[in-house]
C-alpha cells in the first residue's frame, strides 16, 4: 500500500493533532514512513483522537457522545471500511480485518467506563484504572505491529505510565477536575487539598516526587515485561522515563515536567532510528 498520507488534507488534520501532543515522532516518521505504512500514522493518531476524547473533554455527555459515535464507526468498519478518514486508511489495510471487531471496539468500551471514574485510592488502583483504556489500545496496537502471537504487556504498561506522566504535567489545570493526577493516598500524606495543588509549596513539591517515584519504579518493572514495542511507543516510552529520572532531581519537579526535557538533535535520531531497527528486526524474523 502506498498511499500518502500527507496528501489529504482530512487526515492531515488528524495527524497533526497527534504531532501537537508528541512532537517528538516527526522524527519517527523518517522511519515509518507513512507513504509506505499508512495505517501505522493513522492507528496512532486514531488513539490520540479517542484519548482527546476520553480525557479531553469535561462535560461527560459530550463525551459519552463522540464515544459512542465511534463505538459505532468501528462495529460496522470491517464490512463498510469506515466514514471517518481516520477509519477508511486502518481498514483500506489487511492488518485491521485481521484484528476483531471486539478488539477494534475495546478500547472505546474503556474510555466509556472511565469517564465517571473518581480519584483512585493509592497508586496501584490509579495504575489498574488507567490500565483498562490503555492496555486496549496496547492490544490492537501490537497486534498491528507485530500480528496476534505477539505479547501487548510492555506496551500496555508504558502506554498506561505515559498516561498517568501527561496527567501528572497538568497537575494545576485538572485540579477542580473529579479525577485528580494524585491519588488520595498521596494528598493525604501530604497534607494537600485541591486548591493547594494549584500553588507550588513544599507539600506539593514532595507529593509529586512520590508520584515521581511510583512511575519510576513501574518504569523499571516496564522494561522486563514480555512484548515488543511500536516505534511510535518505543519513542514515547523513553522520552517518558527520562522526564520521570529529570523531574525527580529537580528542586520544582512539577515545573521541569512542564518544561520537559531537550529532544531534538543527533540522539533523537538515533532513538528513532533504532527502535524502527528491533522493529524491522521482529517482523523479519
Amino acid at each position: 500500500m502506498t498511499v500518502d498520507v500527507s496528501q489529504h488534507g482530512a487526515l492531515q488534520s488528524y495527524i497533526d493533532k497527534w504531532l501537537s501532543v508528541q512532537p517528538q515522532q516527526r522524527v519517527a516518521l523518517v522511519f515509518v514512513d507513512p507513504s509506505k505504512y499508512p495505517g501505522h500514522v493513522a492507528l496512532a493518531a486514531w488513539e490520540q483522537e479517542l484519548l482527546s476524547a476520553a480525557y479531553g473533554i469535561r462535560e461527560p455527555q459530550v463525551a459519552l457522545t463522540k464515544l459512542n459515535w465511534w463505538a459505532e464507526e468501528l462495529s460496522s468498519a470491517h464490512e463498510t471500511g469506515g466514514r471517518h478518514p481516520l477509519t477508511r486508511v486502518l481498514f483500506d489495510d489487511e492488518r485491521a480485518h485481521a484484528i476483531s471487531k471486539e478488539r477494534w471496539v475495546a478500547p472505546v468500551l474503556a474510555a466509556m467506563a472511565q469517564l465517571e471514574e473518581g480519584t483512585a485510592v493509592d497508586f496501584a488502583a490509579q495504575l489498574n484504572a488507567a490500565s483498562a483504556l490503555h492496555g486496549a489500545f496496547a492490544e490492537v496496537e501490537t497486534n498491528w505491529w507485530y500480528g496476534d502471537a505477539a505479547s501487548p504487556a510492555r506496551a500496555a504498561r508504558i502506554a498506561t505510565l505515559s498516561h498517568l506522566l501527561y496527567a501528572l504535567r497538568r497537575l494545576q489545570d485538572d485540579a477542580e477536575r473529579d479525577r485528580l493526577p494524585l491519588p488520595m493516598s498521596r494528598l493525604a500524606r501530604f497534607n494537600l487539598s485541591r486548591a493547594g495543588l494549584r500553588d507550588r509549596s513544599d507539600a506539593r513539591d514532595q507529593a509529586v516526587k512520590a508520584q515521581l517515584g511510583d512511575l519510576q519504579s513501574s518504569w523499571d518493572e516496564a522494561g522486563r515485561l514480555a512484548g515488543p514495542l511500536s516505534v511510535f511507543r518505543a519513542l514515547e516510552g523513553g522520552q517518558g522515563e527520562r522526564l520521570v529520572r529529570r523531574a525527580a532531581g529537580a528542586s520544582d519537579p512539577l515545573a521541569a515536567l512542564q518544561k520537559g526535557a531537550p529532544e531534538g538533535g543527533f540522539m533523537a535520531t538515533f532513538r528513532a532510528w533504532n527502535a524502527a531497527r528491533h522493529w524491522q528486526m521482529q517482523v523479519s524474523g
